[in-house]
């Protein structure tokens, strides 16, 4: 046999650039553990090491000194598997957009609600469960207050009632 042989049945090493970018990416997620909020970030089951690194991260403001921080994080990150971690992220961006999602919602009802009569019924035979009465003082409450100028307390209530009915129904 000959050297060449030997080589075909060996898989191939990565390239030093797919090592470089492997690197970054790690280093990336680390940099995403630092914008969660402590409850989030406990959730993720980081290892301890890399948990004060991201916590000491944080507190970290000088610009060369949080970019090695960082660079200590992906390097933390390289002797674990992310998978979890990817796997927990994505889970908090999904809520986060669901949570948004829901929002619009509630906003795009509201406006309706105050524009146009026939959007009750809409939302009456969406959510049947709603207060027909409460709901009706409110929107008649927030449009008196529009005609008004005065600033949109009965609004914001009526956005409230909405966002309990809606999140309920949701959940």
């Amino acid at each position: 046999m000959t050297d060449q042989d030997d080589n075909i049945d060996q898989p191939e090493a990565p390239s030093k650039s797919q090592l470089k970018r492997d690197a970054q990416a790690l280093q990336d997620l680390g940099t995403e553990l630092l914008q969660l909020d402590n409850a989030s970030l406990q959730r993720c089951a980081l290892p301890e090491a890399l948990l004060d690194a991201v916590l000491a991260a944080r507190k970290i403001k000088q610009h060369g000194a949080r970019k090695r921080q960082l660079q200590y994080i992906g390097k933390l990150m390289r002797g674990i598997d992310p998978a979890p971690i990817e796997a927990e992220l994505n889970r908090l961006r999904q809520l986060h957009l669901q949570s948004n999602a829901t929002f619009h919602l509630i906003e795009q009802w509201r406006d309706r609600l105050l524009q146009d009569e026939q959007s009750l019924a809409e939302l009456i035979e969406q959510y049947p469960q709603l207060d027909r009465q409460h709901l009706r003082q409110l929107i008649r409450n927030a449009r008196s207050e529009q005609a008004q100028n005065k600033p949109p307390r009965h609004v914001r209530n009526l956005f409230r009632y909405l966002r309990e009915i809606i999140q309920s129904e949701n959940d």
